[in-house]
């Protein structure tokens, strides 16, 4: 194997494991993890969600989760066109979320959808990719009632969702 099959060995791996960690980021969210989300950020990382929240990576995850079980019912996050640029131990990437949350107000059933971009810095740390920042760019949302057909009580937002039997590393 020359040296450069390897080096591009490399980066796919690190290219799969920031995905991977991006991935994990939205289970997060949408189970209410707030450790699995918080693994996701380096220690000292920032985040900027605008006028949602700016501050420590790690707080931020608190805020979040804290604000998905006092509002919201259900919400699905999922990614896509995701750009990632290597340099060694650092990288940098964009990926596109569009996150559906589900609320009651006032008796009425409200779907908000969000089209947003996740511009984060990475870094490796020992052999973990890590988020040293990211910053959320909101391009665009909507706000609708909704008329629901089923209740989804098999869909749990905690690690009681059956996806935890399935798969067992959470970190």
């Amino acid at each position: 194997m020359s040296n450069n099959t390897g080096d591009l060995l490399q980066q796919l791996a690190d290219r799969e494991a920031i995905r991977e960690r991006l991935y994990r980021y939205c289970r997060s969210m949408d189970r209410v993890d707030a450790p699995l989300g918080q693994s996701i950020f380096h220690e000292d990382a920032t985040a900027d969600y605008g006028p949602i929240f700016k501050g420590r990576g790690r707080d931020m995850i608190e805020h979040i989760c804290a604000v998905h079980t006092r509002k919201f019912l259900h919400h699905s996050h999922q990614l896509s066109n995701i750009l990632i640029d290597l340099d060694g131990d650092k990288a940098g990437s964009e990926a596109y979320v569009t996150a559906t949350l589900r609320m009651m107000d006032d008796g009425r059933l409200q779907q908000r959808t969000i089209w947003a971009r996740y511009i984060d810095q990475w870094s490796r740390r020992g052999n973990n990719w890590g988020i040293d920042n990211r910053r959320v760019l909101f391009d665009f949302d909507e706000l609708r009632d909704v008329v629901g057909q089923n209740s989804h009580e098999d869909s749990r937002r905690d690690r009681g969702d059956p996806s935890y039997a399935a798969i067992r590393s959470v970190a």
